[in-house]
């Protein structure tokens, strides 16, 4: 349930003041407010939409659904193409049926998977091969460096991710409840990677608990001149992050 203004009469028991608004501070340069409900923005808001006991959570949904088309779904199961499946201990997030969509738009149901979203030594920056009449359906990170001249081998590279996804639809992400609540962080460079500009690759990957939360692969803006420095570059990028 998406309730606009679910934070607005909770009761805060700790003091929290808030600054007056512009106009009125000039005029009142030594006051300040004492909010006695929850914002939006606090940190107490969620706590109390949460400390309602659950019959009052009831019989609110319930009011609701007679003053509006509003009802409860029950259990979250598929929000934004992102399914979740609970355990006792655990739940489990994927994006299988978009996966699957993203398969079936391309006609490729009947395809054989592949192992590898792209060729680990591909030739794409140097393909002089025919161009692609309708790009409309191009997409996806690397191959998006071709997008002003598309050929038709970047338009099979495409493919190729697809036919990655149609093997690999139920990956996801595992949150456990009896994590440790460490977080681990990896990251890694790929040298002068390019074969055009000859810049670098950084990545990472940040995870809480065993899970995931973070992860990114970016081309670096300047041409690192040895491996060590393109490390140096990709471990910089993930400490910002972290």
């Amino acid at each position: 349930m998406d309730v606009h203004n679910a934070f607005l009469h909770g009761d805060l028991e700790e003091e929290v003041y808030m600054k007056l608004p512009h106009p009125f501070r000039h005029s009142h340069p030594d006051k300040v407010f004492r909010l006695r409900k929850s914002l939006y923005g606090l940190k107490q808001a969620p706590r109390c939409w949460f400390n309602n006991d659950s019959y009052m959570l009831q019989k609110f949904k319930h009011y609701l659904g007679k003053c509006s088309s509003m009802k409860d779904l029950g259990k979250l199961k598929y929000f934004l193409g992102i399914e979740v499946s609970r355990g006792s201990e655990e739940n489990f997030l994927s994006q299988r049926k978009y996966a699957l969509d993203i398969v079936a738009d391309s006609g490729n149901l009947g395809s054989r998977p592949a192992d590898t979203p792209l060729e680990q030594n591909h030739d794409l920056d140097d393909d002089d091969g025919p161009l692609l009449t309708n790009p409309t359906p191009y997409f996806v990170h690397v191959l998006s460096q071709f997008m002003q001249e598309l050929r038709e081998a970047h338009w099979e590279a495409a493919l190729r991710v697809v036919k990655f996804l149609k093997g690999s639809p139920r990956q996801g992400i595992l949150l456990c409840a009896d994590s440790d609540l460490s977080l681990t962080v990896y990251c890694d460079s790929n040298w002068s990677s390019c074969p055009i500009t000859r810049r670098s690759l950084s990545a990472f990957v940040v995870l809480f608990g065993g899970s995931p939360i973070a992860w990114k692969t970016k081309k670096q803006k300047i041409v690192s001149h040895s491996s060590a420095e393109a490390e140096y570059r990709a471990m910089s990028m993930t400490l910002r992050e972290i």
